[in-house]
């Protein structure tokens, strides 16, 4: 096992993305690693035409895979939407390992990030001893995707001002870099493409441009449909994750899975499952992505403190970090759901026993 906390998905899918390519016999867009069809098939799984087992990386419709690969066979941009914990960026980094072999271009937009971070920057001792030139100039990710002809990925694209953002429209509508500087500009090789990532429910964030949104080509990826699609996913994750953990999953894992996708749903939707009662809804997302959390500190707290037995109790303190982001009004929240459902549901009285603990 590598000392590396995390490898890139290239790395660690890398016998998969050889199988594809290996029997890969479909047409491929210039500079492609693999044809759209092969890369759809890495995203959602199959088998290769010799038989090798390709691992599912999204669970969900497979029309929203196909319409984003297709889109990044044209010249238009990327932009992946939704709420947070719906796999935007997994899937991004999916598709550029997929698609160039490399899902490392990255940048991380934040409040913070100015033009230099997105265009290019200088090398200071360079461009003091010998001005401007090719030799000073320091590329950023986009500018090296622009150079190689490959696909860059903007993380929250949204969290940048919108005065940083509208840098890039030059960059997909003319698919150049302008450097008045050296009174030239970088032309982007064939093959060039951005994903970004942006969500649409929390607070504090930049509202995209017309112009900008014009050079996007925007698919939303949604929440799980069903109570058994999103343990499915959670399932598959919680076991990856424990596995490069080296935390062992208990054989009851399932079941508390299926609790925790519960009691997240109802108070996510505003309603019981059965949709006989309305309920106050906390103010965080409870997303697949924190149920996701919850289960892994909840199999971190088994292992170490509990010999390895998974229950409520393990669990419960994670969960309740979970839901409970306003002290105030999500602790009301939640003091009322216990009281409403939990206390008279079948099977959650451990649940209702061990958040009233730690609530």
């Amino acid at each position: 096992m590598s000392d590396i906390l995390r490898l890139p998905v290239e790395q660690v899918y890398q016998s998969e993305l050889d199988a594809l390519k290996a029997d890969d016999t479909g047409n491929k867009p210039y500079n492609w690693a693999m044809s759209p069809q092969a890369v759809v098939t890495y995203l959602m799984g199959g088998k290769t035409a010799s038989g090798v087992d390709i691992s599912a990386k999204y669970i969900g419709h497979r029309r929203i895979i196909e319409t984003a690969v297709a889109t990044l066979a044209t010249d238009r941009a990327l932009l992946l939407l939704g709420v947070p914990g719906t796999a935007k960026s997994w899937v991004s980094e999916h598709l550029s390992a997929a698609i160039c072999g490399c899902s490392t271009q990255v940048i991380q937009c934040t409040a913070g990030t100015d033009e230099n971070q997105i265009r290019y920057g200088w090398n200071y001792a360079q461009l003091l001893a010998h001005g401007p030139s090719k030799e000073a100039l320091v590329a950023t990710p986009l500018l090296r995707a622009m150079e190689n002809g490959s696909l860059c990925r903007l993380e929250e694209l949204t969290r940048m001002g919108s005065d940083v953002q509208d840098t890039l429209i030059t960059v997909l509508s003319e698919k150049m870099l302008p450097v008045p500087e050296l009174n030239d500009a970088i032309f982007a090789q064939r093959g060039f493409n951005i994903i970004a990532t942006a969500n649409n429910r929390d607070k504090g964030v930049n509202e995209l441009s017309s112009a900008l949104k014009r050079r996007f080509n925007v698919v939303v990826l949604p929440l799980p449909d069903s109570v058994d699609l999103e343990v499915e996913i959670i399932n598959k994750r919680v076991a990856e994750m424990g596995q490069s953990l080296d935390l062992p999953v208990p054989k009851n894992t399932a079941d508390e899975i299926a609790k925790v996708v519960a009691i997240f749903r109802e108070l996510r939707g505003g309603e019981t499952l059965d949709g006989k009662l309305t309920l106050k809804t906390p103010t965080g997302n409870l997303s697949t992505a924190e149920a996701i959390a919850v289960m892994v500190g909840g199999l971190s707290q088994a292992n170490w403190f509990s010999q390895g037995q998974l229950t409520a109790a393990e669990i419960s303190q994670s969960m309740l970090g979970a839901i409970v982001k306003d002290p105030v009004q999500d602790r009301a929240v939640l003091e009322e759901y216990l009281e409403t459902v939990l206390k008279k549901r079948k099977g959650y009285e451990d649940y209702y026993h061990h958040l009233n603990q730690v609530l």
